[in-house]
């Protein structure tokens, strides 16, 4: 008997207690395998939980979530699950196919083809949102794809159902309620335009290109997921904390969760909130058609001292900073004497933390060791948007019922948005503004502030490098950019997946890698700064919409948060933590004659 080796690369990520392991294989009608099938293990039934608060967890109480684990098949179209509780079930998904949902009790599955009008309809939304043209204009479809998919994918099936002029108008004017910029001038023939392409698209499905076909590398990673909240909840930023645990926000309930990748076990903390606040705060109640809410203060970005471990959170409808003691569990408001709408956040090297208000085009500091506030004024665009910015604190003195809105425009003008910040390893803070198309410089020691026109446009989130090097999204190019502030160059990096509108991203320090959210595409992009290849990583649920990227520094995961917006409309319903890791080796021996 002669033994022929090779490896397979599995997992050994248990997430219950000790089970059998199961190889599946996945094969096509002909009986040949199928490689690249994700392969999905879900509980057939989910842990107890108490959801007595309105539906979810009460303050200080633990429950524990349905973890799923997602993995790949590989050439051979062998998938393997280690240590597998007892009640389980699993979906097998590739492209081209129809998903089967079999028993753990079955070792192999065969799919079969999709028919073409299944298969177009199973495209993510970006192939779709790709032959969109807005009758030529580029331009106006920019505009749309600035102020229309931040919050949610466009050309979805749930977007391209047929509407009537009317109603399109009718979205546009909530969605511009809840923060939305689309210009007034527009809106008339933007929804024209709607109705009609999405109307030639639904019958003429065959000029939809196929999307980006999964590739060997995914036999190499593990994705689980814990879902939390419910469909009316926004799982905005969170945090990968060195306590090992993760917090995350729920944007329109007020709550942070506590989860513990290792249990599944969770726990809930309420953000507290003056007795006198209102819902929404103090931009007012923007989502009264939504059946429940409660989002006083509005969790938004979050950072952590290095120093103590404190957490740091932005509440975007208050003028404060919140912060949070993972060891005791309480919660300090840090009132502000100015600004408004608190946005993105981070710590730098000294303990201080910096932050963007979005609508007051500032910068704000809070100094840790006197508790005191400092404010970076950036320059307005000309004389309308500085005008409406020093009138903003007359503005929002109002009751927000009565507030004079400005007319939103091409330019948002008005309205720059500092968005993204980080820090840079010399201590130079840096932001975006992403409707002024520019970069803000910021040296702590002088307080000298200083602007770089951005060549692109839609500069929302941004991260810096060990180098120095600043790496952003530009969101309506559906590009990746890199500006080398050493010599003032800026470089960009076309995606690898068509028609993408990147929201975030993040940076892989240790192993050189720049992560970015593919929203449009349910997928995670991994670009390799030293050769400049990009991997493209589907992931479980349809039209997963991602705002922010965490990396664990030991391992290499990354971890992201489904947030898009309503959430029922995302697959499953639900908002989920996500953790897309590399597996470690096993070498199967195989006896053969």
């Amino acid at each position: 008997m002669q033994l022929k080796f090779w490896t397979i690369v599995a997992g050994f990520l248990a997430i219950a207690g000790p089970g059998s392991a199961a190889t599946i294989t996945v094969k096509n009608e002909s009986g040949e395998p199928l490689a690249q099938v994700m392969v999905t293990r879900n509980h057939v039934e989910r842990p107890a939980q108490n959801l007595s608060d309105d539906g979810y967890t009460p303050h200080a109480v633990t429950n524990q979530t349905a973890t799923s684990v997602t993995r790949f098949t590989n050439a051979l179209g062998q998938v393997k699950f280690s240590d597998v509780p007892d009640a389980v079930t699993y979906r097998a998904r590739a492209q081209g196919y129809v998903d089967a949902t079999f028993a753990s009790t079955e070792d192999e599955v065969v799919l079969n083809a999709m028919t073409s009008d299944q298969l177009v309809a199973s495209y993510p939304s970006n192939v779709w949102l790709s032959q969109m043209t807005f009758g030529g204009d580029i331009e106006l479809k920019k505009h749309f794809q600035l102020n229309c998919a931040f919050c949610h994918q466009q050309a979805s099936a749930f977007m391209r159902n047929e509407r009537t002029i009317d109603q399109w108008l009718a979205v546009f004017e909530r969605m511009n309620g809840y923060g939305a910029r689309l210009a007034n001038d527009d809106q008339e023939n933007i929804a024209e335009l709607l109705q009609k392409e999405y109307r030639e698209l639904r019958e003429h499905p065959e000029v939809i290109p196929q999307p980006r076909t999964w590739e060997p590398h995914l036999s190499s990673v593990d994705i689980t997921e814990w879902p939390i909240g419910d469909g009316f909840s926004q799982m905005h930023d969170f945090l990968l904390h060195p306590n090992g645990h993760v917090y995350v926000g729920d944007n329109l309930f007020d709550r942070i969760y506590e989860i513990d990748p290792d249990t599944g076990d969770y726990t809930v903390y309420k953000v507290p909130h003056p007795e006198s606040a209102q819902v929404g705060g103090i931009l007012g109640n923007r989502f009264t058609v939504f059946p429940k809410m409660h989002n006083y203060m509005g969790v938004h970005s979050f950072a952590y001292s290095r120093k103590d471990g404190h957490i740091f959170i932005t509440p975007s409808m208050q003028q404060a900073l919140l912060e949070f003691n993972p060891d005791t569990k309480e919660f300090t408001t840090h009132w502000m004497p100015e600004g408004f709408y608190p946005h993105t956040i981070r710590v730098d090297q000294k303990d201080r933390v910096w932050f963007t208000l979005a609508v007051s085009s500032q910068v704000a500091m809070f100094d840790r060791s006197n508790g005191e506030f400092s404010f970076y004024d950036l320059p307005a665009r000309g004389f309308k948007e500085g005008f409406i910015i020093s009138a903003l604190p007359l503005i929002f003195w109002m009751d927000p019922e009565n507030r004079p809105i400005p007319d939103p425009d091409r330019d948002g003008n008005g309205l720059p948005m500092p968005y993204g910040i980080d820090v840079a390893p010399d201590g130079i803070i840096w932001t975006a503004r992403l409707y002024a198309n520019d970069l803000a410089r910021i040296d702590p020691e002088t307080d000298e502030v200083t602007m770089i026109d951005f060549p692109y446009q839609g500069p929302r989130r941004l991260r810096i490098d060990a180098q120095g090097n600043l790496w952003i999204v530009a969101f309506q190019d559906s590009l990746l950019v890199k500006y080398d502030p050493k010599q003032n160059v800026f470089t960009d990096y076309e995606l690898p997946v068509i028609n993408e509108i990147p929201y975030s991203l993040n940076i892989d320090k240790k192993r050189n890698v720049v992560w970015v959210t593919g929203n449009q595409s349910d997928t995670l992009l991994s670009f390799d700064i030293a050769t400049e290849a990009w991997k493209v990583y589907p992931l479980p649920r349809q039209r997963f919409f991602t705002r922010d990227i965490e990396i664990s520094e030991d391992d290499g995961a990354v971890y992201t948060t489904n947030s898009h917006f309503p959430t029922w409309q995302s697959e499953g319903g639900e908002p989920t933590l996500l953790r897309l890791a590399p597996l470690e080796e096993e070498v199967i021996h195989k006896a053969e004659d």
